[in-house]
């Protein structure tokens, strides 16, 4: 399993980037806020989910533990696949996509790509409850008016230890957010 890859990004097309590791180019499909982000010939660091099929293998990648995490929770809903979990992604932020799980706004997450209804109120019914509390309310449909929030890095550390994103967001809830990650992290850990 490759959990997650660093190297130079030398390719972007479509919602995809190869990475060169050391010589060998891995194409890596990802959501579009972590595809603007990237500049060609830096080096990148991805979290990946390796999806193997009877007919191909595909990385997907993620800035964040955090985003993968939600990835790894929406293809775990029947009939949302990998390429429909990353158009869900795709819709904006991976934390305002939690959110909008959170609050279960089944018309965002039918918004994305190859998402109908139907598919949206499942994934609503199935994760409204592992994707921890609402970090805001309403904020899915001010996402163009709001501006995202950068990655936590506390929250992608709780989840290395090992925390399920829900346990995770749940801890970080009322740790004041102007701390530093060693003190939200370690503040979190005693609750």
């Amino acid at each position: 399993m490759i959990a997650h890859i660093r190297g130079e990004v030398t390719e972007k097309s479509g919602n995809s980037l190869i990475i060169d590791v050391n010589g060998v180019g891995y194409e890596v499909m990802v959501p579009t806020a972590d595809f603007e982000k990237v500049v060609l010939g830096e080096e990148q660091k991805l979290f990946t989910y390796h999806a193997i099929r009877e007919n191909a293998e595909e990385l997907y990648g993620f800035s964040s533990l955090a985003a993968k995490k939600i990835f790894e929770l929406l293809i775990a809903v029947q009939g949302v696949g990998p390429k429909a979990a990353i158009a869900i992604l795709s819709l904006a932020e991976a934390e305002e996509v939690r959110n909008a799980i959170a609050n279960a706004d089944a018309a965002f997450v039918a918004k994305a790509s190859g998402v109908g209804k139907k598919t949206a109120e499942r994934v609503i019914v199935d994760l409204r409850d592992k994707v921890g509390i609402p970090s805001r309310y309403g904020a899915s449909e001010a996402k163009f008016a709001t501006v995202v929030e950068e990655k936590d890095e506390a929250l992608d550390a709780l989840i290395a230890l090992g925390f399920p994103l829900k346990e995770a967001t749940a801890a970080l809830e009322k740790v004041d957010k102007t701390l530093s990650v060693e003190e939200r992290i370690r503040l979190a850990l005693k609750k």
